[in-house]
């Protein structure tokens, strides 16, 4: 049967209408794990992750976050957030006069992609122990044992798991960069006093770092190792650029998600 005539909907029908619309839609997105809808005029809208919410994944086992338990990289939220902190951390660096140089997984993105590897969960720097108090945050750090919420609202603390730093998004969003300081022992060898198991964690020779060398990392020019093939291959193996593997392969290899192939 045909539809019987309505009176226009008032005004207030009209936004009840469009608000249970906008309900559904972010319900379906939520549902379907959607973080970021591209529109049809080219804009983005985000339904991710923010500086007022959690991060989107729990804690991490066995240095493997729960998207990649389930066959998926990193949200593009959660990347957009540790870019936004990696960036915000260098700049606070830099300007302190602080030697840092990307570390780990987060050098082998730099030489990759220019970019935070798109499975990653954290940025990863080393920094001279004796510079750390230079930078003001890290100084108020040390200084009261306390965390300390910069101006931008990044909270910065030392983390509970050893001798480390840690820069989080916000106070709700726990997304984060680790600063790792280390010093030169006898011999011209860099160490640190926390080891927490992973492979890359092994001492390394003072002359990577003099000099230092900028490279493309998340939107600005970092410090890193002057020779970064060398230094990744110390710390991940002969080929560890043309072949990365996710952290933990004995949970879950990179060839269950890329089908045998490495990545581009």
């Amino acid at each position: 049967f045909p539809l019987a005539r309505r009176s226009p909907a008032s005004p207030h029908g009209q936004w009840k209408a469009r608000n249970s619309l906008e309900k559904q839609h972010r319900a379906l997105m939520e549902q379907l794990g959607v973080k970021l809808e591209v529109l049809p005029d080219g804009q983005q809208r985000w339904h991710g992750c923010r500086k007022d919410t959690p991060r989107c994944f729990g804690t991490i086992h066995a240095q493997t976050p729960q998207y990649l338990l389930a066959g998926r990289w990193t949200p593009p939220c959660c990347l957009r957030a540790l870019r936004a902190t990696a960036r915000h951390v260098v700049a606070e660096l830099e300007a302190a006069g602080v030697r840092y140089w990307l570390e780990g997984g987060s050098l082998l993105g730099a030489v990759r992609l220019g970019d935070i590897i798109p499975w990653d969960y954290d940025v990863d720097l080393g920094l001279y122990r004796e510079d750390a108090a230079k930078c003001r945050w890290l100084a108020a750090v040390l200084a009261t044992g306390r965390p300390v919420e910069d101006p931008q609202g990044f909270f910065w603390e030392k983390a509970a798991e050893g001798d480390f730093f840690r820069v989080h998004f916000s106070r709700a969003n726990r997304l984060h960069v680790d600063l790792w300081p280390f010093y030169v022992r006898p011999g011209g060898v860099m160490t640190k006093d926390t080891w927490l198991g992973h492979r890359q964690d092994v001492e390394f020779p003072e002359s990577f770092l003099v000099p230092l060398v900028p490279v493309a990392f998340a939107g600005v020019a970092a410090k890193a190792p002057n020779d970064p093939r060398a230094f990744l291959e110390l710390k991940f193996g002969p080929g560890a650029i043309e072949s990365p593997e996710y952290p933990n392969p004995g949970v879950r290899r990179l060839a269950q998600d890329v089908d045998g192939e490495p990545p581009r």
